[in-house]
């Protein structure tokens, strides 16, 4: 199966049902310009996106790949704890904290000790990588801050924790319960649209499953850690 090349009109049709989202906004909650802002910073992130992966991939430098991947935690956990109006510097040092901490954990056993590629920081290869485990890690986190903070405010410290980690895990469980009957994940759709064995699809996204549970749990669990300690010093 060959894939064509999308022409800019393919994109205008595809953002028929943006627009059809964008109309409910506006009516019900009289918001003009969320959806917009949002579309044309996607649409804009991903051209830029775009050309700088394209430069990544022809300079294979360590230096730029571990740039990158420093630079994907500290955005990702700015933008975790955006929702939460006054986010101070710990909390956001403990975002970058458990982002960093169990998102890196996860890329480095998938990296060295489940495909061990040679040589090891291949851009094509690390930073999509990269980009899957600490998306979720930083939804996972975002998650957990904002139930955690609403529950302390009339529950103790473990009630609140115990319900902020799981309403974090409660969309990665929902993803590995829905896998192949409801959806078929990206990554595996496309290997197998590039021409690749659906059974070997299959194993790399069992791999990619694992990694995307297993980094937003550990870090919405070291997040949560952290403000038990900060509660203790406190």
């Amino acid at each position: 199966m060959q894939i064509k090349a999308l022409a800019l009109s393919d994109l205008v049709i595809s953002l028929v049902p943006v627009l059809f989202v964008a109309i409910l906004y506006f009516r019900w909650l009289d918001d003009k310009t969320q959806i917009v802002y949002a579309t044309l910073r996607m649409g804009l992130q991903l051209l830029l996106v775009g050309y700088v992966l394209q430069s990544l991939f022809s300079n294979d430098v360590t230096a730029i790949t571990l740039g990158v991947i420093i630079l994907m935690i500290l955005i990702s956990s700015w933008i975790a704890l955006r929702p939460l109006i006054g986010s101070s510097r710990k909390a956001i040092l403990s975002a970058v904290c458990a982002i960093g901490a169990g998102g890196s954990l996860n890329l480095l056993l998938v990296v060295f000790g489940v495909i061990r590629p040679e040589p090891w920081h291949q851009p094509a290869l690390i930073i999509p990588l990269a980009g899957m485990i600490y998306a979720n890690c930083m939804n996972s986190v975002s998650i957990a801050a904002e139930r955690f903070n609403a529950e302390r405010k009339t529950n103790q410290f473990i009630s609140s924790r115990n319900s902020a980690f799981n309403a974090a895990m409660l969309p990665q469980i929902n993803s590995m319960l829905a896998v192949g009957l409801v959806s078929l994940p990206g990554m595996m759709t496309g290997q197998i649209l590039s021409g690749v064995s659906p059974l070997i699809a299959v194993r790399y996204q069992i791999v990619v499953m694992c990694m995307i549970l297993g980094s937003a749990g550990m870090s919405a669990a070291i997040y949560l850690f952290l403000q038990q300690e900060k509660t203790n010093s406190a």
